[in-house]
């Protein structure tokens, strides 16, 4: 299937690792230009090497997206050596786990920072340019835990629902532009950001990682953890030209996990 992305430009956020390296490779395969962003710059500099080696065209920025000048930082950069973006993929790593009481104010203000006010201010920074080409996708990197509430994570569970708050109201607001803006919903995904999880379940409950791992893929239809590729594929249809109808949606890519009709 032509994807119709070829020469177009995608931000992706995160995208040193895991779920956002992932949708980076899968876009530039699809012959994307690329401006990704990571606060880690070793791990950086690595993920823009191996995706200039698909032969496509990467800028690396190291950024903090919890800081509103890095964001702007990154929407320069991009708007200054492309012309602007067509994709945009917010993502950010997950706020720590933990019940209620083990957050503190600003452990709840750092889950805001990080989770939502970046979401909100790499789209003001992108809006502009994709209204007056008349074409665009927003694609937010969220969590199942927005439809099904995953235990441990009250702040991801929190914030991430908020994004989805947003996103829902902004697909309304901006669909006469040529504009569509969509959630993707991973499930428990083989990346770091699951074994940590499954880290601090283990020692809240004595068990073992794998014993936790296990757990979760008891729950899942499919009986395993999902890879990044299979995650990466949907953002790059959600980016695409065909997906040109599909707007305000939250859709989850985790195996079945989820348990509800809709």
């Amino acid at each position: 299937m032509d994807l119709g992305l070829h020469g177009k430009v995608a931000l992706v956020a995160a995208a040193s690792r895991g779920l956002g390296f992932a949708v980076a490779e899968e876009l530039a395969r699809e012959g994307m230009k690329l401006v990704i962003c990571a606060r880690g710059e070793p791990a950086l500099r690595t993920a823009a090497q191996s995706l200039r080696a698909l032969g496509t065209q990467v800028i690396e920025v190291m950024a903090d997206l919890s800081r509103a000048d890095d964001v702007a930082r990154v929407i320069e950069r991009a708007i200054g050596e492309h012309g602007g973006v067509d994709v945009l993929v917010t993502n950010a790593g997950g706020p720590p786990a933990g019940p209620f009481e083990a957050h503190s104010a600003e452990a709840w203000h750092a889950a805001v920072r990080g989770n939502l006010d970046s979401v909100v201010e790499l789209v003001r920074g992108v809006l502009p340019g994709m209204k007056e080409r008349r074409w665009g996708r927003i694609i937010n990197v969220t969590s199942i835990a927005v439809k099904q509430p995953v235990d441990n994570l009250i702040l991801s569970n929190s914030i991430r629902a908020a994004v989805t708050g947003f996103a829902r109201t902004l697909a309304n607001e901006v669909a006469p532009y040529g504009i569509t803006v969509n959630n993707v919903m991973p499930g428990y995904t083989a990346t770091q950001r699951v074994e940590d999880l499954a880290q601090s379940n283990a020692s809240q409950r004595g068990t073992s990682v794998e014993t936790e791992l296990a757990r979760w893929e008891s729950q899942i239809p499919m009986g395993r953890l999902g890879e990044p590729r299979e995650f990466a594929a949907m953002v790059a249809f959600l980016a695409s030209t065909r997906a040109s109808y599909t707007t305000g949606a939250s859709i989850p890519v985790d195996g079945g996990w989820i348990k509800g009709l809709l």
